[in-house]
């Protein structure tokens, strides 16, 4: 099983960014964690991370028949990314929307995903753990799908 882990805007800077709302653990704490937590599954990821759209479509694009599955924290462009859904629903791998901190019970324009309802399932609220539960719920649809 292949997955990649799309991460957008600001992610790169946890640990730093509102630790407060985001935790203390640092982007490439979080990589080690999942790249750990992966390999005991099994599972291959590559995990890649941009600030900029353009380049996160591509990504999705070229990932079309290379990756089984996607686990994505689009960062801010969750509330305002067309053209990212777009990329979504072109290549029609299943994916996992991710958000570390509980967008519902944040500003009110946090509330609208443009992926929520495109998406096999929406993990929020769990921290960096987000991920690793979205690896649990990847390999599960996969196995079961």
């Amino acid at each position: 099983m292949r997955i990649l882990i799309l991460n957008g805007a600001n992610i790169n800077f946890l640990g730093k960014r509102e630790p407060d709302i985001y935790g203390g653990t640092t982007y490439t704490k979080l990589s080690e964690e999942i790249i750990k937590k992966a390999e005991e599954l099994n599972i291959s990821v590559e995990i890649f991370q941009s600030n900029s759209e353009g380049e996160l479509i591509d990504k999705i694009q070229s990932s079309f028949g290379k990756t089984d599955f996607i686990i994505a924290n689009p960062g801010a462009y969750t509330h305002t990314s067309i053209a990212l859904r777009d990329a979504f629903l072109s290549v029609k791998i299943p994916f996992i929307e991710v958000h570390i901190s509980n967008i519902f019970k944040r500003e009110a324009f946090r509330h609208k995903s443009y992926f929520s309802d495109i998406s096999v399932g929406t993990i929020t609220g769990f921290g960096t753990y987000s991920y690793i539960l979205a690896l649990y719920a990847a390999k599960n649809y996969f196995n079961h799908d």
